[in-house]
């Protein structure tokens, strides 16, 4: 199993627009092979002190695949090519963290 952390900076005033499309797709990236878990998340004002700044611009995308092969697939999937086009407008820059269990 890998775990992807892909961070999405978004424009200004757009989270919502692109949380319905990414809601959208979930469904079609859930039923690809390989596919464990995929989901969004956003920044969560609280009191610790380690936490890092709020950012009210970016939301987080926590992935679980088979292996890096279904993810490989997934990032060329039509719905995903589909998926990129319609949140293009709102995308600032993107980052992906490909992890391992330790």
């Amino acid at each position: 199993m890998i775990h992807v952390v892909a961070t999405i900076e978004l424009k200004p005033g757009t989270r919502e627009a692109f949380l319905e499309e990414f809601r959208n797709v979930v469904p079609a990236v859930l039923a690809e092979h390989g596919a464990i878990e995929y989901g969004a998340a956003v920044d969560l004002s609280t009191k610790i002190e380690r936490q890092v700044p709020l950012r009210d611009d970016v939301v987080t995308i926590i992935e679980k695949w088979e292996d890096v092969p279904s993810l490989e697939a997934h990032l060329v999937a039509p719905h995903m090519l589909a998926y990129r086009e319609c949140i293009k407008d709102y995308v600032q820059g993107a980052q992906l963290q490909i992890l391992q269990p330790a």
